[in-house]
């Protein structure tokens, strides 16, 4: 076994190593709200998702309300691990969490025998991450808009974990390009599963740039697979 990989929903996924349970981009709790407001932009949960237990490492890919959700994050032991991009430092150091590291795209630490590779990603306007997470057991890809580093050097992976569909705003374009990055990935990576991310869950989204967003999903057959797993659903890989 390489690691276990349970679905939150949305961007958030609990990550079973051999010797360390990683949490990443966890939304369990509370209304997803975007400035200016409400009106604007707003994710809610059906229900509440119990708070993972025994967690090691809280991993972060943006700063953003959908990575970094701060009811959520208070949910968890102020000694927990982190690990996170630029932007979402300040919001976790704010939150008093005692141990954080912040890595940029290109650098690298090791975390209980895992290497964690930071990736370019999405400019949601900064550049965020993306992350590769290696063990001598095998390892996974993960960025949430499919935004992918031309510096990364192709490697064996087993999963990728990437939305699977584009989300298009008129004008604007994509600004989630799922179904345009898989071949790529499938390229750089030769995993054995693609792992659904993004788009997934129990949440329910209203206010108006919500009625302007449209949806195109990849639909070309792939050697690997593409799973999309309900929320709280596992997969040993």
């Amino acid at each position: 076994m390489a690691f276990k990989a349970t679905y939150l929903g949305a961007n958030g996924w609990i990550i079973d190593f051999v010797k360390a349970k990683i949490v990443i981009d966890p939304w369990l709790i509370g209304d997803l709200i975007f400035p200016p407001g409400g009106w604007f932009f707003k994710g809610t949960l059906k229900d509440e998702i119990p708070t993972p237990e025994n967690i090691d490492l809280i991993l972060l890919t943006q700063g953003l309300p959908d990575h970094c959700h701060i009811p959520s994050l208070k949910k968890f032991s102020k000694k927990t691990n982190i690990i996170c991009s630029k932007s979402a430092y300040k919001i976790v150091h704010e939150l008093n969490f005692e141990s954080i590291d912040i890595l940029q795209p290109g650098q690298n630490l090791n975390f209980k025998d895992i290497r964690i590779e930071a990736t370019s990603g999405a400019a949601v306007p900064q550049i965020e991450n993306g992350y590769i997470l290696e063990t001598n057991e095998g390892g996974f890809y993960i960025e949430p808009h499919g935004f992918l580093d031309k510096k990364i050097k192709p490697r064996k992976l087993d999963a990728v974990i990437t939305p699977t569909k584009n989300l298009e705003l008129p004008i604007v374009g994509p600004f989630v390009k799922g179904a345009d990055v898989i071949p790529s990935l499938v390229e750089l990576f030769n995993p054995n599963y693609i792992l659904s991310s993004t788009t997934g869950g129990d949440a329910q989204f209203t206010g108006i740039l919500n009625s302007f967003i449209s949806l195109d999903e990849y639909k070309k057959g792939l050697k690997c697979k593409i799973l999309d797993l309900d929320q709280m659903q596992s997969i040993v890989i």
